[in-house]
């Protein structure tokens, strides 16, 4: 007779609470630490793990996903927006959803499919967004009734120091969304010039400090393999603040992930993922992803493409920033296919 396995002791850490992200093993598990998840996210924070899902009700209202329907969640992350969209759709509607992350996509697609609809009624791909049309050929779907691309990066990236998202904890200074994929951040900046950094520095982030900032990235002899070496590296030009450092960090991980031309493969392919009077729904948390969003829906407009979007974007309300602050800087923009 096998002896019952013993349980596990907590991960000890120093002090009264957990501070890095491994020793945080309540809000890791959810399932078993409901209470204290519920608290966490009461206090306006996300728990460690876990991503909370941005202008939600907004979403829904206007993709108005109907039971029978097809929804397409390009983005799936945490699976928070598709859960409800999956919902929505149901009875006889499908989900089909995307994600490029090999780490995060298995722990989501296990926590969707303990839900009770049928399972083929749930479709997932590991795939970038871009090649959503594609995908929707492979399945033999004439298009989405309702889509949704989030743009942003899950918190379970940011969060996650081995990932190299933060600069609040130290890391290997990464930055891929597919860690299976390309080179990271810090051989990207290992083999950069200075007129390279300059532009990226202004193109994906609107750094006010981009000419001299590059100048010391540029000038800087040793490499820079940790997120907190870039952070000091960065704060060490006078003017340089935290901001200057989240905007560098931004400016690197868009370069590394390719992600402005993969959001303008997939705007050009847009159309040809929606059936005819299909909303189109994309949350953008940065001014070039907006940027691009906005004059793709105004063109698609005055061709004949789109019969409806919104001039004015769409922002959180100011009780879901208290609640949510990583949904400070979100806008949504939608589009429907002209009929």
């Amino acid at each position: 007779m096998t002896e019952p396995e013993r349980p596990k002791r907590r991960i000890r850490y120093q002090g009264t609470h957990p501070r890095r992200f491994k020793e945080k093993y309540k809000e890791l598990d959810p399932a078993r630490y409901p209470e204290e998840f519920a608290k966490i996210c009461a206090s306006g924070k996300t728990p460690a793990g876990t991503h909370r899902p941005i202008l939600l009700e907004e979403i829904l209202s206007v993709l108005r996903p109907a039971p029978g329907q097809t929804a397409v969640d390009c983005t799936l992350g945490y699976g928070g927006h598709s859960l409800h969209l999956w919902s929505a759709v149901q009875p006889g509607g499908r989900l089909v959803a995307l994600d490029v992350d090999p780490l995060e996509l298995p722990k989501t697609e296990a926590r969707l499919r303990q839900n009770p609809f049928p399972p083929e009624s749930l479709v997932i791909r590991r795939i970038n967004f871009a090649a959503c049309a594609n995908v929707l050929q492979e399945l033999g779907l004439p298009g989405a009734d309702a889509l949704l691309a989030d743009l942003g990066v899950s918190s379970m990236q940011i969060d996650n120091p081995d990932r190299g998202f933060t600069f609040k904890t130290d890391g290997p200074l990464d930055l891929r969304m597919n860690p299976q994929k390309g080179a990271p951040a810090s051989e990207w900046l290992r083999a950069a010039s200075k007129e390279e950094l300059e532009r990226i520095l202004s193109e994906n982030a609107d750094e006010p400090l981009a000419n001299c900032l590059a100048a010391t990235l540029a000038s800087c002899r040793a490499p820079i393999q940790s997120t907190l070496a870039l952070r000091k590296l960065i704060r060490s030009i006078p003017a340089a603040t935290d901001d200057t450092v989240r905007r560098t960090f931004q400016a690197l991980r868009i370069v590394v992930n390719d992600e402005f031309a993969a959001l303008e493969t997939f705007l050009n392919r847009l159309p040809f993922c929606l059936k005819p009077g299909g909303r189109a729904a994309i949350l953008t948390f940065h001014s070039g992803e907006d940027r691009r969003v906005k004059q793709a829906f105004r063109t698609g407009l005055q061709t004949g493409t789109y019969s409806a979007t919104n001039e004015e974007v769409i922002r959180s309300s100011p009780r879901e920033m208290h609640d949510n602050p990583r949904s400070t800087s979100a806008k949504l923009r939608w589009a429907e296919k002209a009929p």
